[in-house]
């Protein structure tokens, strides 16, 4: 292997160990120094050798960018301990919600109500404290309800590089994340 990209290796690696938040592929290219392409070079180099069965964690993207994390086949052991199992489990109901903001975003409040057929103000509190959920402006009819979109959180919480990596739906599931008429819009 070419000398020169096992040191650029090595700068990233210690740049995503170092790092608490994803980085983009631009974000390591300016506090590298390197150009982007060496970057994408590099970052393929790293993927690589922690591909290896002796290394537990590797570079993933997840939430738009470059993280160091544990393998998959390796969580069931490491959550108990290091995962955040108990502080971010959520009830059913939470999930439900969580899905048809994630599926259906942006959303109002009195849309989600419509899909799931009960108040849902105290899920949306509970998905914005547990940063899951934002509100990302307000819908363009009277009376402006706010909309709810999911946060780079969520992305995260749930090991995805972005809105789209979300499990596709079959055409009866499509049909239940369909927006509901309701008075506002």
């Amino acid at each position: 292997m070419n000398e020169q990209l096992d040191q650029e290796a090595a700068l990233l690696s210690a740049i995503l160990f170092l790092e608490t938040e994803p980085m983009s592929e631009a974000s390591l290219a300016r506090i590298s120094g390197l150009s982007q392409e060496r970057v994408t070079l590099a970052l393929q180099r790293l993927v690589a050798e922690f591909d290896q069965a002796v290394h537990g964690f590797c570079p993933i993207m997840s939430a738009g960018g470059w993280i160091f994390a544990p393998k998959l086949l390796l969580w069931d052991q490491l959550k108990a301990r290091y995962g955040k199992k108990n502080e971010m489990k959520l009830s059913r109901a939470a999930m439900e919600t969580l899905a048809i903001i994630a599926y259906s975003q942006p959303i109002t409040r009195a849309e989600i109500e419509a899909m799931r057929g009960v108040n849902v103000d105290s899920m949306i509190r509970l998905l914005i404290e547990r940063n899951l959920v934002a509100e990302v402006g307000k819908r363009e009819v009277p009376g402006k309800p706010m909309q709810y979109g999911t946060t780079r959180e969520f992305l995260k919480y749930f090991k995805l590089n972005s809105i789209e990596d979300l499990p596709k739906l079959d055409e009866i599931e499509s049909a239940r994340f369909l927006k509901p008429e309701t008075p506002e819009g």
